[in-house]
């Protein structure tokens, strides 16, 4: 673990306050999984993991509770958050909502040529991912590939509102990677949302980006069945009725309007 986080420290920039750079490096280790749901956190074993004093320590797990990834308990300690499933369905509405918006309006507007190739570059990558199942490398550029849609019609506010319901939504995301979502699906997903935009198709824009945000639905009962002590106890999964409209151009169409 210690190893682990000290490659995450490295990859902050050292311009950034300790404070963020903390945040940036725990919130990472919990969405990758080094700090499992339901582990206790230590502010002293952080700090001199970190060499650094444990205010910022005390700060950052501050900061992760607001997140919704860890709960300190007073008297108690500080405690990684189970997933919760309905914090899960409910993130993904919004972030579904708000980047439907993005792919409608980059296909009704259309969007520049420097920005359709850097989108290209990255499908490239990410495919390369696929073989060697690169899961950590392809996360990022998953990541890069939806800010990059965001920020490309000019939609900043947009993907600081998907930064904030991330951090619920990576988890599942990261954990189904590797265990129920092959990557060769998802940069299918991806290409057809590129190729929607060009061809300016809103209509087929708007589902294909539905689809892959819908992919979670997929994903998520498995991954509880699998690995139920990561999840909360709740039962509150209500898929069932999103994956009929996935197969149903209809539904989806009502849906879209």
């Amino acid at each position: 673990m210690h190893t682990t986080l000290q490659m995450l420290w490295q990859e902050t920039r050292d311009s950034d306050s300790v404070r963020q750079r903390l945040f940036h490096v725990l919130r990472q280790s919990i969405i990758q999984m080094v700090l499992a749901p339901g582990q206790a956190l230590s502010e002293k074993e952080i700090a001199d993991t970190f060499s650094v004093s444990r205010q910022p320590v005390r700060e950052a797990f501050i900061r992760l509770s607001e997140a919704g990834l860890v709960e300190v308990k007073p008297q108690r300690g500080t405690y990684v958050v189970k997933i919760s499933q309905r914090a899960v369905l409910e993130a993904r509405f919004v972030r579904e909502a708000v980047e439907v918006a993005v792919v409608r309006l980059a296909a009704e507007k259309g969007i520049e040529p420097s920005i359709l190739t850097e989108l290209h570059d990255l499908l490239a990558r990410q495919r390369r991912c696929i073989e060697p199942n690169d899961n950590d490398r392809f996360y990022r550029l998953d990541e890069a590939f939806h800010r990059t849609l965001s920020l490309g019609v000019k939609q900043h506010a947009a993907w600081k509102v998907i930064e904030e319901v991330r951090a619920q939504l990576d988890r599942v995301r990261y954990l189904s990677v590797p265990h129920s979502t092959p990557l060769e699906r998802l940069v299918d997903q991806h290409t057809s949302i590129v190729a929607a935009i060009e061809a300016g198709d809103v209509q087929k824009a708007q589902e294909a980006m539905m689809l892959h945000l819908r992919e979670i639905l997929v994903s998520m009962p498995d991954l509880v069945r699998r690995f139920p002590a990561m999840f909360e106890g709740e039962a509150v999964f209500e898929g069932q009725a999103v994956l009929e409209e996935q197969e149903n151009p209809a539904v989806k169409q009502e849906t879209i309007q």
